[in-house]
């Protein structure tokens, strides 16, 4: 090396300043392009799925999107109770008592959705596929199950009836008549798998919204977070939503502001209960910010089974996990945070 720089001496002192400044220019990369903000929609999920991103310019971006839009509606294939040929559906169809090979999507989200369902006693189930399609029936007759469609439903529902197999990644159904129903988990993780396909394509700065349930990315150049509003419960305040600055986290929020049906006089949500096999009647709406979408999605409807005390209780006990419930009785709203819930409120 001494030896190859030595002839560059005998230039002078100006002649080497300009060769390494030269030499500088050309080893240099190329400035980056500035971010540019880009925003798409697309129909899967029974929803309208919208991606939030931040990339050089539009080519790369939507390329990106479709990519990620793509592998949400993958996933629905996999995941839809609606559809008779998804894997969900087809899988359901098999013997009971017999092992299923199933899918790495499909055998992860029944694993999450057996933790969840663990750690809550039951409140969270994705076995209650019987009881929801009492519920769909009696939401478009406008009349209630009666006692024996529940009893045979009930003897098919239950969390510990369903057996994973991580070696062979097989699911056993384990009684028969039963049918699985992932409306409570399949969005959040559609969100976490869009969000990681693009971060895989180098765009980490984006937000995944799949109806009520977000995963995000890395914050917009510039920014601490994204700012996510929390809606009011049914209008019932006069006080301004909370506002919150999320990074690398999901957000989910559960209510039945808007799904919801009145059967002689009682209001019943689209939320079942494992319990009763019936929409819930209390007025409840959780928000839950997590560390990903998946747990979000799952944890939210939960607590609104759980109800406030045992929901904000599992909420305080869970990783990175924060809460906010609010409740509307004889036309009052009443509000209920977690610890960390206040840590991550935003003053406008």
């Amino acid at each position: 090396m001494l030896k190859a720089l030595a002839p560059a001496f005998r230039l002078g002192l100006p002649s080497l300043i300009a060769g390494l400044l030269l030499l500088s220019a050309c080893r240099s990369s190329p400035p980056e392009q500035p971010l540019q903000r880009f925003q798409f929609r697309h129909p899967a999920m029974g929803t309208l799925i919208t991606i939030t991103l931040y990339a050089p310019d539009e080519a790369r971006a939507r390329a990106a999107a479709q990519a990620a839009f793509q592998r949400i509606d993958a996933l629905e294939d996999i995941m839809s109770d609606y559809q008779a040929d998804s894997e969900l559906m087809q899988l359901c169809d098999k013997p009971f008592g017999t092992p299923v090979p199933v899918s790495a999507d499909l055998f992860a989200v029944l694993q999450r959705a057996q933790k969840m369902s663990e750690l809550s006693d039951g409140a969270f189930d994705v076995t209650v596929g019987p009881y929801v399609r009492l519920w769909r029936f009696a939401r478009k007759r406008k009349v209630l199950p009666t006692l024996a469609e529940l009893v045979a439903a009930r003897a098919a529902v239950g969390w510990q009836k369903l057996k994973l197999d991580p070696r062979a990644r097989a699911f056993t159904l384990l009684v028969p008549h039963m049918r699985l129903d992932l409306g409570g988990i399949a969005k959040g993780y559609a969100a976490d798998q869009a969000l990681k396909l693009l971060k895989g394509r180098g765009i980490d700065r984006a937000l995944v919204a799949a109806s009520g349930d977000i995963a995000i990315g890395n914050p917009p150049p510039g920014k601490r977070g994204w700012r996510i509003g929390i809606t009011p419960y049914d209008g019932g305040t006069n006080a301004a939503p909370p506002t919150l600055l999320l990074h690398n986290a999901g957000i989910s929020t559960s209510g039945d502001t808007e799904q919801f049906i009145e059967i002689n006089g009682i209001r019943y949500s689209h939320i079942i209960s494992p319990l009763t096999g019936l929409g819930l009647t209390n007025r409840i709406q959780a928000t839950i910010i997590g560390p990903d979408a998946t747990t979000t999605d799952s944890l939210d409807t939960t607590v609104s089974v759980l109800g406030v005390r045992r929901g904000l209780a599992l909420a305080n006990s869970s990783p990175r996990t924060a809460a906010l419930i609010v409740t509307r009785e004889d036309g009052q709203s009443r509000t209920f945070a977690s610890r960390r819930f206040r840590q991550l409120a935003v003053r406008r």
